[in-house]
């Protein structure tokens, strides 16, 4: 028995035998003299390339995984892309293959030493539209396996992931991949226990027993018999837990002596609304705005962003639904904004900073959510205030638009919510002035604690303390001030799905929560097994 520790990824177990995947084509620098001859092969590629993706994309019924092969549909045709592949042929003589891997190393490497998830996971998305073409250059076929088995090997991209059969796919164990992956996320969307970093070479196990524990990020390679039946009856004990939770649909967000935290979900497109449905979420408290323009080869329209704001209103029946006003800039960049390259970017012209300056940009949002605002419970948010000022400037916006739509008869809610994200020091500091001005509050804990310890939180080196003690003294004041003034404090990202804070949450009086969506009846259990009376006593006095 063999039992090889590494970094969890999607929870769950599994047990079955292993298949590894096939390596990377190896590619080599050989150079062409016929350069024009390259760039039609590499552009006969690209087109069947995109021919396969199209097929993964009718062939897939997981909607994250579609979402991500529309992406790399548009990434095939992106010119900075195209052009350094061209270039690196006509100017450098690289063969089609090496030209690929070279350009999308680049670009990889690029997104990767941003901050922001989202933007890091585009440099998988190169990666694998690059590999895409590799392979038809090279005239590999696709992955064709027909038996049940736990996949192992370096990583798997999206599009491999959505070329194997669901239901042969038992687990994924990878010797790279990180835990905000695409593959990630859509292993997470489909409850496949998945482990990465697992730091050993993996080739030699194919056919033995393996046993995945994704929570533990734990591979087992020819597990024992003691070791067999310990997981046998985990597996039980897990699907027991999964018919539980299942159970608490339609329960309430209290504690046992009737204490409410509510927990919401978060989104950022029309099309994760189906998991919020399904989990039973209290609301949306936070709707990513910016999906609708990071998807777009050009600014989204008022009518665009009316439609989705609308759908994703009326489909969510009355419960609250917070569309976060555009939170692009710094490491969200947007090739159609021109946005100026900057030394420090997150402490750059970004989110509300953006807006604020370019006002016809933000009207146009708000005109398109205070239209969707007749059709459900819509309230707005900005994000990234570090002033009053800032807060004052909104507002005035804010009515410019409403007596836009006023003077054209347009119907919305007039008495619309609005909040601001609290991540930044200054904003916790100045929170009890904020608090006269909005409604609600929604604390972005991951700018809050980089920006309070000054650490960078996607450096490995560093340690990124989210229960700093300072962290938790601040989410105190903030909701603190807030109620001073009968202004509502959310927790929105991962850190509300911490159940180990759950008790410090509902002991300093917080709202509500807002986290991924198959994480809302996790946390709902775990509210409904603590007793508020009990809390008080073991936190009194803060």
């Amino acid at each position: 028995m063999n039992k090889i520790l590494g970094t969890f990824v999607s929870e769950g177990i599994s047990i079955g035998k292993i298949q590894t995947l096939p390596e990377a084509i190896r590619v080599t620098n050989d150079l062409v003299n016929d350069r024009e001859a390259e760039v039609r092969r590499y552009e006969e590629a690209t087109q069947k390339a995109k021919k396969l993706t199209e097929a993964l994309i009718n062939k897939t019924k997981d909607d994250a995984a579609k979402e991500i092969l529309e992406i790399h549909m548009m990434m095939f045709e992106d010119l900075d892309y195209v052009e350094t592949i061209k270039s690196n042929i006509m100017d450098n003589g690289y063969n089609a293959q090496y030209a690929v891997k070279e350009a999308g190393n680049v670009l990889s490497q690029m997104f990767l030493n941003m901050d922001d998830e989202y933007m890091q996971a585009r440099s998988a998305d190169v990666i694998d539209i690059s590999d895409t073409i590799i392979k038809v250059l090279a005239g590999q076929g696709s992955l064709d396996y027909f038996e049940p088995a736990i996949f192992v090997g370096t990583d798997i991209m999206p599009s491999q992931l959505v070329e194997l059969d669901p239901e042969i796919i038992l687990g994924f164990a990878f010797t790279e991949g990180a835990v905000n992956s695409h593959s990630g996320i859509v292993a997470r969307n489909m409850s496949i226990p998945m482990v990465c970093q697992l730091h050993v070479d993996l080739r030699g196990y194919d056919g033995m027993q393996g046993i995945v524990d994704g929570k533990a990020g734990l591979l087992i390679v020819d597990p024992d018999e003691v070791t067999l039946k310990t997981y046998e009856r985990k597996i039980q004990e897990q699907k027991e837990f999964q018919t539980m939770l299942a159970e608490l649909k339609g329960k309430a967000d209290e504690t046992e002596d009737g204490r409410t935290l509510k927990i919401n979900a978060n989104i950022g497109k029309p099309e994760d609304l189906p998991k919020v449905l399904e989990n039973d979420a209290a609301g949306i408290g936070l709707f990513r705005s910016e999906f609708l323009y990071l998807d777009c080869n050009d600014y989204p329209t008022e009518e665009q962003q009316f439609l989705a704001y609308k759908k994703v209103a009326e489909g969510m029946n009355g419960k609250v639904v917070v569309v976060r006003t555009l939170d692009i800039g710094a490491d969200k960049t947007v090739p159609y904004f021109n946005l100026p390259e900057e030394h420090n970017p997150a402490l750059g012209y970004r989110a509300i900073r953006i807006c604020l300056d370019r006002q016809d940009l933000f009207k146009t949002q708000l005109r398109a959510i205070l239209r969707a605002s007749a059709y459900g419970n819509i309230a707005i948010m900005t994000p990234m205030i570090i002033s009053l000022e800032e807060v004052l400037e909104v507002k005035r916006i804010l009515a410019e638009v409403k007596a836009d739509l006023d003077r054209d008869n347009i119907p919305y809610n007039r008495g619309i919510m609005l909040g601001v994200m609290i991540e930044t020091p200054a904003a916790v500091l100045i929170s009890d002035k904020l608090a006269e001005e909005v409604d609600f509050f929604s604390v972005g804990t991951n700018d809050l604690t980089q920006y309070t310890l000054a650490c960078d939180r996607e450096n490995q080196k560093l340690k990124f303390d989210k229960h700093h003690l300072a962290i938790l003294r601040m989410l105190k004041i903030i909701v603190d001030n807030a109620h001073k003034h009968n202004t509502k404090v959310s927790i929105c990202g991962e850190l509300g799905a911490d159940l180990d804070l759950t008790e410090y949450y509902l002991a300093i009086g917080l709202d509500a929560v807002s986290v991924s969506a198959p994480a809302v009846l996790k946390v709902r259990n775990k509210v409904r097994s603590l007793n508020y009376a009990e809390i008080m006593k073991k936190y009194k006095p803060l």
